[in-house]
């Protein structure tokens, strides 16, 4: 029982001992900010749903990607755009919220938004991140 106990509380100890050595000596806990990756069908819709997340608080940073070719499937069908990628830097906390509220304003049917951890980078921006993104 108390074996399986154990086992159970893993994560969540594991969890709290990353967040109290990164406390302790300042490094970074890798995972705890994302890139989110978010298409759009022209500069002005991206420009909107930039300042969007911008006014939400859901981002410190968004850039807005020069248009770019694109092949998928729809529908069963080969489709071609072009396409204008926004790339969001956030907390990893606020992924959720910021695919919910993305969703609910986007004009597609099935909007591109997907995210990746970031596991390194400049201790210095990434702390920026974290100081203009609001916790949860």
């Amino acid at each position: 029982e108390a074996l399986t106990l154990l086992v159970l509380m893993y994560p969540l100890l594991r969890g709290l001992a990353l967040h109290l050595h990164s406390a302790v000596t300042g490094s970074y806990i890798p995972g705890t900010h994302s890139i989110a990756f978010v298409n759009c069908l022209n500069e002005q819709i991206a420009r909107d749903i930039a300042r969007a997340i911008m006014d939400k608080k859901l981002a410190a940073y968004v850039n807005i990607l020069p248009k770019s070719s694109a092949l998928y499937f729809w529908k069963g069908e080969l489709e071609e755009s072009t396409e204008i990628l926004l790339l969001v830097k956030t907390r990893t906390s606020k992924i959720g919220e910021l695919s919910n509220y993305v969703r609910s304003i986007h004009p597609f049917e099935t909007p591109e938004i997907i995210s990746l951890p970031i596991d390194q980078g400049n201790p210095l921006y990434l702390k920026w991140i974290e100081e203009n993104v609001p916790r949860d």
